[in-house]
């Protein structure tokens, strides 16, 4: 996708890849309750890893989340749901999603990033 020039579909949002670890939302990822009741997941894919390293969201609320990459591009795909982004550096991918069902997901890495890349994964739990 990147060889081709495609882009991310969440937004045209950009950000400093060189600074975006000291940038908001990206200087502190993690998981945020918003006054709407909805919540916002902001992750950064990094050198074979995701920062944060673990997730916890509820179930049946709407989560949105932000990601861009610090280095190459990477993805952020949740096995058995519809969430598939592209982390490319410089940009910010948006996705919104409701988990129906409790349980622990599988976060992997479909972009080949590196010799690390069979490596990267995480896992975020959706909880009642």
């Amino acid at each position: 996708a990147f060889r081709s020039h495609l882009q991310p579909a969440g937004g045209m949002n950009t950000v400093n890849p060189q600074t975006v670890e000291n940038t908001a939302p990206f200087n502190n990822p993690g998981v945020y309750q918003k006054d709407d009741g909805t919540y916002e997941v902001v992750i950064l894919a990094k050198t074979f890893a995701y920062a944060p390293s673990k997730l916890k969201v509820p179930v049946g609320k709407k989560v949105r989340f932000v990601l861009t990459s610090t280095d190459v591009t990477h993805s952020f795909s949740i096995v058995n749901t519809n969430v598939n982004m592209m982390a490319v550096p410089g940009q910010i991918n948006t996705k919104e999603y409701s988990f129906k069902k409790p349980g622990n997901y599988l976060i992997l890495c479909n972009e080949y990033c590196g010799t690390g890349h069979s490596f990267m994964q995480t896992t975020i739990e959706a909880v009642k």
